[in-house]
């Protein structure tokens, strides 16, 4: 009887330790942003595929623009390419720990301009968080995964309106 209320326990322990986990991670990155530690954002964030992500929504939103070529909505070739040869450069000059970490300072701006509206398990290894930041209709919306024993956020998807207005860029 003893050992079925230890395994049991064991199993509760370890359900409510993975269930925490991300949220411990969230936490972490929250704190690594507002305090500008720079070494924590690039342990806590896989930089190449966040710039990655955000370089496709871009040449999306570019690309899908009406009237780009003849009412068509699309590029040539050689426009889709510029696009994205803009987009990548700009996107890997802004996106950085660095820069995340001096953008957030309380200097730049006030600790209350965002809030995690949201966050939630996707599936057993992804974990999406939206957070709502003011003047924003919509959340930035990240989302976390679980590599080895690690969470990590892998990929970042910024509300229409700043990729527009480059409201990420410096």
């Amino acid at each position: 009887m003893r050992a079925k209320w230890t395994f049991i326990t064991a199993i509760a322990l370890a359900s409510v330790s993975y269930t925490a986990y991300p949220f411990v991670t969230v936490y972490q990155l929250r704190l690594a942003v507002r305090g500008g530690d720079t070494p924590t954002l690039a342990n806590l964030v896989d930089w190449a595929s966040v710039r990655e992500g955000i370089k496709e929504d871009i040449c999306d939103l570019v690309l899908e623009e009406p009237g780009d070529v003849a009412g068509k909505g699309q590029l040539p070739a050689f426009g889709a390419s510029f696009v994205r040869g803009v987009a990548g450069s700009s996107v890997d000059r802004e996106f950085t720990p660095e820069k995340v970490a001096r953008m957030a300072q309380p200097e730049a701006k006030s600790n209350d301009d965002a809030s995690i509206s949201w966050a939630f398990f996707v599936s057993p290894a992804r974990f999406t968080i939206d957070v709502s930041i003011v003047g924003q209709a919509e959340p930035v919306r990240a989302e976390m995964e679980l590599a080895g024993l690690r969470w990590k956020v892998k990929r970042v998807w910024l509300p229409e309106t700043m990729l527009k207005q480059g409201h990420w860029a410096t």
